[in-house]
């Protein structure tokens, strides 16, 4: 019987520039398979590219553009796993090597559409149940989640780590490509409407490089209505 959330992608679909690994992630889901407990899992909608230090010009918003360090080892190494970094001191957030060794080119995932373990990333994001689109608070009982309401869980870098529980200590340098992962990245061939490219959002280098990717018009996707359209 078939994964419903789908197969294991190939390395070499990684060994790739950055911009284009981007484009390939969305639609393809990402998986947290905790031992003992059901899989929590999204859909990628949206990604943005960081190039590797090789890349003329350098990237400055890049965290590998002045060379391997502890902090980013992992960005230098095979192509297809996770480097997992904080931010002010409490929150993560996931990016995906890619490149050949010794490129350090990677994708940060911005944003998923929950599939899997909603009630899981809402204990995890801190909710008291589900997040819902009821006209009146009578109807929340039989409501029916939407993605547009579960764009609170996973919209944006770190709410969908915390969603997923996805943290430095764990999920640091683990193979997304391997099917024993904890952490896994799949794909269950779903189809892909427009991608729209945009400057990414939230850093203060290299702002006006195109490298953000996304769904567009897709309701989980990070950021104001207009930078979703």
């Amino acid at each position: 019987m078939s994964d419903p959330l789908g197969k294991p992608l190939a390395r070499a679909c990684f060994e790739a520039p950055p911009e284009r690994v981007a484009r390939f992630l969305l639609g393809k889901i990402l998986v947290q398979k905790g031992k003992g407990r059901k899989p929590v899992a999204g859909r990628i909608v949206e990604v943005e590219a960081y190039l590797g230090p090789h890349h003329r010009p350098p990237d400055p918003a890049a965290h590998a553009h002045r060379g391997p360090t502890p902090r980013n080892r992992v960005l230098f190494g095979q192509a297809g796993h996770a480097y997992v970094y904080s931010i002010y001191g409490r929150y993560f957030c996931m990016n995906v090597s890619c490149e050949p060794e010794g490129r350090a080119g990677c994708v940060l995932v911005r944003a998923l559409e929950p599939l899997a373990g909603l009630e899981e990333m809402a204990r995890n994001r801190g909710f008291d149940g589900i997040p819902i689109r009821a006209q009146k608070s009578r109807e929340k009982r039989n409501a029916e989640p939407d993605r547009h309401a579960l764009r609170t869980l996973t919209s944006g870098p770190s709410r969908l780590c915390q969603a997923l529980g996805i943290t430095r200590r764990d999920c640091n340098g683990v193979d997304l490509l391997e099917p024993a992962s904890p952490l896994q990245l799949r794909d269950d061939g779903a189809s892909v409407g427009r991608i729209a490219v945009s400057p990414r959002i939230g850093i203060r280098h290299a702002v006006e490089l195109p490298l953000r990717f996304y769904l567009a018009g897709h309701g989980c996707v990070s950021g104001p209505r207009g930078m979703r359209a």
